[in-house]
Formats: C-alpha cells, structure tokens, sequence
C-alpha cells in the first residue's frame, strides 16, 4: 500500500522551491497547459468493446480510447493536435514497450501509438518499438522523446511493475535496484538515455494481473477485463492510480482488505527521493472516461 506523505502546505512548498527541492521538470510532469505544480492529472479511460471474445484486443477501440485519452490530458478538441502535444516532426521517438511473455505490451496497442507518432509528422525510421533490446537500438541511442508504455501487474521484487519500473533496461546492473522491494526504482530517470525524455505513460489496464507469487508466477485467474489505460505526463501520479486499481481488486476478490505482498513504496520514493512526481492520491485529478461498471475508484 502506498503511505500518504504529510499534506505540504503552502509555506512547505514555497521553502522547498528555495532550496531547489520542489519537483524535477513539474512543467513536464502536468499536461498541457496547467499551472500548478502541486497537482497531477490522470486520465482513465474505458471501454467494453477493448475486450473482444477470448480477451482479444479490439485495435480500433484502443485506437478511439487512446485518441479520447490524449485529448482529455491536452484539452485538446481533436485527436491529431492532441498527439502533436507530445511530439513533433523532429523528434526521434522510442516506445518503450514491454515483452513479459505473459502480460506484455499487446501489438495492437503499439500500433496504434506508432500509427498517432506518424500521423503528427515523425517519419517511420525515427521511431522504434522495443524493451530489452532498447538501449542497443539507435532510435533509442539517439532518441529526443520516449513514450512510456506497458501493462500493469503484481511484481515479486517491486509489488508492481507499472511505469517507474519499465525503464530497467536502461540500468546496467539491475539487481543493485532489487535491495528493500526495488525502493529506488526512480533512479533509472535519472538515466543518460532516459532523463527528461518522456513525453507520455500509458499504464495498460486491458486485464491487468493483480497477485502473483514469485518472480514469473501468473495464473489467469488474477487478471480480468477491465478494459482500461490510465495515461498522463506524471509517471508516480499514473502508477499510484494503477496501484490503487490494483488493491480494490484484490479486496474486492479476497472479500477483504489484502495490501500487495510487497509494498510497493519505491512509487512513494519516486516522488519524495526522487522528485519524478505526485504519489498523494489528494493531489492526484483522475479523470474517468467511458465504462463506468466495475472501476474501483
């Protein structure tokens, strides 16, 4: 479960701001437009055609969800200018995707993103799709922009492994982030090939996994469809919403409170250690789009 942190008052915020403590890149952490750098905005959105039979991703809802999704977090009236909010012709754009073979990043999501990065001017050979091989990949060697995508799941080291955690690869040695349940998983932003690049999270919540038990334990059971993405520009804002998804679904499957195995505190880290964003619910605006049955907050 993740801790609140004390309420920061106004005064809090103005001492921290002098002592160049206030959040890193906060106008990058908050969608277009916004002023307060002591809030984050979520977007949920969903939808109960993204399933089809057998779980099947519907490319063409995920296409409207996502395009619904964007244009929320712009302000945006369209599609097309919401997109352009995160990228531009010029960039150099990796999608960090996610193969865990039994909950990865569905093809049909990285379609339609690779297919909104085209259509706002980014030509095909700036853009590639990888996880593991990211680092050795040139678009990524030389990438201005990241869009940060994949899954959301209960993790055997780190409680969940959501958007924080999808940058590991980019770490040379990652068991040195393993010590204390991944407590410093926010330092992989602070990464040459990852730092201030990431223009955009989606946590994919199509049928997220919610309890597992060892490194690479997954049962089907422990997921279901709840036909969702969370996006926003904050990733600690973004997987604390994920995160508390997450714990309704297991109360409510457990008939009883039953917080992650391993706490999950390395998001609460993220933001006090590491300033990459809002991990205080209270400070978190989730907007919530399209299906409303069965979605726990």
């Amino acid at each position: 479960m993740v801790v609140k942190p004390k309420a920061m008052t106004r005064r809090d915020f103005l001492r921290r701001s002098a002592a160049g403590l206030t959040l890193a890149g906060a106008a990058a952490a908050l969608p277009a437009g916004a002023e307060d750098a002591t809030r984050s905005t979520v977007v949920l959105v969903r939808d109960q055609a993204a399933l089809g039979e057998g779980g099947k991703v519907n490319g063409e809802a995920v296409g409207r969800m996502l395009d619904l999704g964007v244009r929320e977090l712009t302000g945006k009236p369209d599609a097309d200018s919401a997109w352009a909010e995160f990228v531009k012709p010029e960039d150099v754009v990796g999608v960090k995707s996610n193969t865990w073979p039994w909950l990865c990043t569905p093809p049909e999501v990285e379609s339609v993103v690779v297919s909104r990065l085209k259509a706002a001017g980014v030509a095909a050979d700036r853009i590639a799709v990888e996880d593991r091989g990211a680092p050795k990949n040139p678009v990524f060697q030389n990438s201005t922009a990241l869009i940060n995508v994949r899954p959301m799941r209960s993790h055997h080291w780190a409680g969940v492994g959501s958007c924080i955690k999808n940058y590991m690869p980019f770490h040379h040695d990652c068991q040195s982030l393993h010590p204390n349940f991944c407590e410093n998983l926010g330092e992989l932003w602070s990464l040459p090939m990852v730092k201030g690049k990431t223009r955009l999270n989606i946590l994919v919540m199509l049928t997220p996994l919610f309890h597992s038990k060892g490194p690479h334990d997954f049962k089907d059971k422990y997921t279901w469809e709840y036909g969702g993405f969370l996006l926003g520009t904050d990733p600690v804002a973004v997987d604390t919403t994920g995160l508390a998804i997450i714990e309704a679904k297991r109360a409510e499957y457990f008939e009883q409170a039953a917080p992650l195995p391993i706490t999950p505190h390395h998001i609460r880290f993220a933001s006090e250690k590491f300033n990459l964003g809002i991990a205080d619910p209270a400070r978190i605006d989730v907007k919530k789009l399209g299906w409303e049955e069965g979605r726990l907050i």
